[in-house]
């Protein structure tokens, strides 16, 4: 099945630059995110690590069709 894909794609002309891209962007949004998380505040990260321990919701106990 690979070898359908490849020979394909060796006709494409300039198709080794897509590889390329896609690890470039990878590497592009990680590093935003390993650079965010370590700028991120302190009252930010508390705020959002107690989300799911506030008991605010509306809860529904039965939904009928």
């Amino acid at each position: 099945m690979l070898k359908f894909i490849k020979g394909n794609l060796e006709n494409i002309e300039g198709v080794a630059i897509y590889p390329m891209i896609s690890l470039l962007i990878f590497f592009i949004f990680f590093a935003v995110l390993f650079w965010w998380v370590f700028t991120a505040k302190k009252e930010h990260i508390n705020e959002v690590r107690n989300i799911p321990l506030e008991d605010d919701t509306v809860t529904i106990n039965q939904i009928q069709l």
